[in-house]
């Protein structure tokens, strides 16, 4: 069983207090994955932010690894901020669970308390750009190599 408490070491949840997240934790809903399942497809809609609690999976774009996310780390919330089809594959790669907090669900968190949407969206924010930082300097350093 997740915990508030549990919650607070994950990176999406800095900075909030426990009777914050122990609102927001009935608008989650955990999911399991064996290894080799697609939890989000390039090209489709995605409204759901997900953090790792246990496993590891990879995103995948035209048959590049991009990243690897590891337990605690969020993954999805390019869509469900920009709205757009995703981005990427995001396969399992091992046994995985994780928690998701749906488009419908932040709205929710938006109306319940303010703060803690506020802080969670900043917390998206610095993931995003270090995962951008990471991304450009493989770039550069020519990390990225198609598969094909």
């Amino acid at each position: 069983m997740v915990s508030p408490s549990s919650l607070q070491k994950y990176s999406l949840f800095g900075g909030l207090l426990e009777d914050q997240i122990d609102q927001i934790m009935p608008l989650m809903e955990q999911e399991d994955y064996a290894p080799g399942d697609a939890i989000i497809v390039e090209g489709e809609p995605n409204d759901k932010i997900r953090f790792i609690l246990e496993g590891r999976v990879a995103a995948e774009k035209t048959g590049i690894v991009l990243f690897e996310f590891k337990e605690g780390d969020a993954f999805g919330e390019m869509e469900v901020l920009d709205v757009m089809p995703s981005a990427a594959t995001i396969k399992a790669l091992t046994p995985t669970r994780v928690m998701s907090i749906s488009n419908r669900a932040l709205r929710s968190i938006y109306k319940l308390d303010i703060k803690a949407f506020s802080l969670m969206l900043m917390n998206l924010a610095r993931d995003l750009s270090r995962r951008l930082r990471y991304v450009d300097d493989g770039i550069a350093s020519g990390k990225y190599k198609s598969s094909k």
